[in-house]
C-alpha cells in the first residue's frame, strides 16, 4: 500500500462537496462556538473600500479590523461623516461558502458626542465575480448592548446562495448628536458551511512592505524564511493562510498570519514581542536574497504546526492535511530520537476541560496517522494541553488561530 493510501485509510474518505465547519453536529456542553468564517485568520481577504457621500477615510486597516475576531477593538472612519454617508467593504472568501448566521458583537458607544456606532448593516454576496451581481444575505439595525459578550443576529435573507465574495455596507448611526460624526464598528461574525480551500502556493519569493522585508521559501504546505534581515521564521499553510513563528538575532519573537495573492501582493498581520497584531502589506520584488543563511522548509523534531486541520468539534483530520502529515512522517523517519511526543494545543474558546480532552484526541489522531505511515508506535506518544500553554493572545482570532496547533517534542 502506498503512503498516500495509508494516510487515506487513517484519515477517512474523500471530502464531500461542502465540508461542514459549523453545525455539522450538535454542539456539546463546553464546546467552542462554530468557526467564524468572516475572519482574516480563516482566510478572508479584504479587496476594496468604497464610500458613498463624504470621504470618511476608511482604509484597509479598518477593513481588517472588521474581521479580526476582536469585538472590543473599535475602528472605522478617520474623518467625520453624516447619517446619509455610507462605507462598503468587499471581501474575498477562501472557498465557496453558504452562511447560516450573521451577527455583530460588542455594540457599545464611546462616551463622546462626536462618535457613534454604525447602526445599519447590510450584507450581500456574489458567486461569480467580485463585481457582482450581488445577492442579499442579511441585514439589520443595531442598538447598544447592555453588557459584554452579547451579539446581535442579523436577519437572514431566504434561500441563502453559496458565495465567494461578501460585501458589507455600513450607514447611519446609533446616536448622532451633531451634523457630522465619526463612526466606529466592531466586527461581523459569519457561520455556516464552507468547502475546503486549495493550499495557497504563492508565498515563495522576496516581499517588501513598510518597515519589513520578507524572503520566503515554500515546499507544499511548509514555509521557511527570514525577515528584518536577521529574523528566522517557519510556518505551515492551511488553505489560503500561512501562520508562521519567528525570532530575530536577539531572540525577540514575532508571529505572522499572511495571505499571498496571485497578483503578487502579501497581506497580513504581524505581532512583534507579544504586542497587538498590526496589518502588514507587501509586494513581490526582484532582488538579491535577504536571508543570511537560508534553510529549506522542513518538519520534524521541534516543529510547531498550524496547518493540520480538523473538522469542527472533532478529532477527524481533514483530507486536505494529508500532504502535511506525509511531510511530518518523512521528517520524523529521519530523526534518531527515541521518544517523540505529539502535543495538541487549543485556544480559550469553550470550557478548559473540554478543550484539554479535544486536544488530547486530536494529538492521538496525528499519532495514529503517523503510525499508519510506518513510524514505530513505541516511539510515539500523544498529549493534550488544551488552552494551558498559549503562545499568543486569545483576545482576537489571529491569536486564537496560532494557539490552535500541534507541537513535536523529541527526546533521547
Amino acid at each position: 500500500m502506498r503512503g498516500s493510501d495509508l494516510v487515506r485509510a487513517v484519515l477517512g474518505p474523500s471530502l464531500m462537496a461542502a465540508l461542514p465547519l459549523g453545525g455539522a453536529m450538535a454542539q456539546e456542553d463546553g464546546a467552542a462556538a462554530p468557526p467564524d468564517l468572516m475572519s482574516f485568520a480563516q482566510g478572508v481577504l479584504p479587496l476594496s473600500v468604497e464610500m458613498e457621500g463624504a470621504d470618511m477615510r476608511v482604509d484597509m486597516t479598518a477593513a481588517i479590523g472588521l474581521i479580526d475576531g476582536n469585538p472590543l477593538r473599535f475602528s472605522m472612519t478617520a474623518k467625520p461623516g453624516t447619517p446619509g454617508d455610507a462605507v462598503t467593504l468587499t471581501y474575498a472568501l477562501p472557498a465557496p461558502t453558504q452562511f447560516t448566521r450573521f451577527a455583530v458583537p460588542g455594540v457599545f458607544e464611546t462616551p463622546s458626542p462626536s462618535q457613534t456606532f454604525f447602526a445599519e448593516v447590510a450584507i450581500s454576496g456574489a458567486t461569480g465575480s467580485p463585481d457582482g451581481p450581488w445577492l442579499p444575505l442579511a441585514s439589520g439595525r443595531l442598538s447598544v448592548h447592555d453588557e459584554k459578550g452579547m451579539q446581535t443576529d442579523l436577519a437572514l435573507a431566504p434561500d441563502q446562495p453559496e458565495v465567494r465574495w461578501v460585501r458589507v455596507r455600513l450607514s447611519d448611526g446609533v446616536s448622532i448628536e451633531r451634523d457630522k460624526t465619526f463612526f466606529e464598528f466592531s466586527e461581523v461574525i459569519g457561520e455556516g458551511t464552507q468547502q475546503e480551500a486549495e493550499t495557497n502556493t504563492h508565498f515563495g519569493g522576496v516581499w517588501k512592505g513598510r518597515g519589513v522585508k520578507l524572503e520566503l521559501a515554500q515546499e507544499g504546505a511548509v514555509v521557511s524564511g527570514c525577515y528584518d534581515a536577521t529574523g528566522r521564521l517557519d510556518g505551515t499553510v492551511e488553505g489560503r493562510v500561512l501562520r508562521a513563528l519567528g525570532h530575530d538575532a536577539a531572540g525577540i519573537p514575532s508571529q505572522f498570519i499572511l495571505i499571498a495573492t496571485r497578483e503578487d501582493t502579501l497581506r497580513g498581520l504581524r505581532s512583534a514581542n507579544g504586542a497587538p497584531f498590526k496589518p502588514y502589506d507587501g509586494d513581490a520584488v526582484d532582488g538579491p536574497s535577504v536571508c543570511p543563511a537560508p534553510e529549506p522548509p522542513r518538519l520534524g523534531c521541534g516543529s510547531v504546526i498550524h496547518g493540520i486541520g480538523f473538522d469542527y468539534d472533532s478529532d477527524a483530520i481533514r483530507p486536505a492535511s494529508r500532504p502535511l502529515i506525509e511531510r511530518l512522517h518523512a521528517g520524523l523517519a529521519g530523526e534518531g530520537a527515541a521518544r517523540i511526543e505529539i502535543v495538541g494545543h487549543a485556544s480559550s474558546e469553550g470550557a478548559a476541560e473540554y478543550n484539554r480532552g479535544l486536544s488530547q484526541r486530536r494529538a492521538q489522531s496525528v499519532v495514529a496517522a503517523l503510525v499508519g505511515l510506518g513510524l514505530d508506535g513505541g516511539r510515539l506518544s500523544a498529549t493534550g494541553r488544551g488552552e494551558d500553554e498559549p503562545i499568543a493572545s486569545n483576545d482576537d482570532e489571529a491569536g486564537r488561530s496560532l494557539n490552535r496547533r500541534v507541537e513535536v517534542r523529541c527526546a533521547g
